[in-house]
């Protein structure tokens, strides 16, 4: 299955809405961001979730969610991978108290001790084999548990399709990995993110005075120079993409005939 067919609803309808995919992505068109968050919370209700990296950008769809009536139904997942930088800690611990946000923090099972006991430290190999397992063990999969745990049947997130060629291929409302993945705030530049901020009076992360333009662990985190710029900095440029985002096949998914 490619992006095209993604995009144009060609796949199972999904279990959890009552109307088409293309119907709802037809409607999440005409609405706002925070009325597409919304949508969500009416449509899923407590099967919603909010999924954050306490990056450059995360604190406009948290605050977006801090202005619903009933956002204290919302589970907001933080995948902690154990290798994110102190300055995103201590701002996720800001954003945290005063947005009053509901934090799940979700790990994974192996420490980080115990996986470079096992496996070494593999964003170090300039592997993308190792990345990708470092990614599987270290996000994805904790992600998945808290998913399936708090039974989530839609997740938002803040992609925005200009941040990599693939999430230009993403709609509204995709399937992933078995759910729906809502993304409010998917058509939005840079300039957006900071006007919101700035008319918000929502904090800068701490290090995008330092020239980040995105951030994830440390080791594998850069600041924008005159020649890379944007997820260009991250992984050390093997790849532009952790998989959370991602279905099983690297893009979406389709709903089997056994879902």
């Amino acid at each position: 299955m490619d992006n095209k067919d993604i995009n144009q609803g060609n796949v199972k309808e999904s279990p959890f809405l009552n109307i088409t995919l293309k119907e709802a992505r037809d409607h999440l068109a005409t609405l706002s961001p925070e009325k597409r968050l919304q949508w969500g919370l009416e449509q899923f209700g407590s099967n919603l979730a909010v999924t954050t990296s306490f990056g450059i950008q995360s604190s406009v769809l948290l605050h977006m969610l801090h202005k619903l009536d009933d956002e204290k139904k919302v589970n907001v997942i933080w995948v902690d991978t154990g290798y994110l930088p102190p300055e995103t800690y201590q701002y996720a611990d800001a954003l945290t108290q005063q947005l009053e946000l509901n934090i799940t923090v979700v790990q994974s099972n192996l420490s980080p001790a115990r996986m470079e006991a096992l496996y070494g430290q593999l964003w170090k190999n300039n592997s993308l084999e190792d990345l990708e397992k470092y990614h599987q063990i270290r996000k994805i999969d904790p992600l998945e548990k808290a998913l399936n745990d708090l039974e989530i049947h839609c997740w938002a997130s803040g992609v925005r399709g200009g941040q990599t060629n693939t999430r230009k291929q993403m709609s509204l409302l995709d399937p992933i990995r078995k759910r729906l993945s809502l993304r409010p705030i998917l058509e939005w530049s840079n300039k957006d993110i900071f006007y919101y901020m700035k008319s918000n009076n929502l904090p800068q992360h701490p290090l995008f005075e330092k020239g980040y333009s995105t951030v994830g662990d440390l080791h594998s985190s850069a600041p924008d120079s005159d020649d890379i710029t944007g997820r260009k900095t991250r992984f050390g440029g093997l790849k532009q993409e952790c998989g959370i985002h991602l279905g099983n096949n690297g893009e979406g998914d389709s709903y089997s005939e056994q879902s």
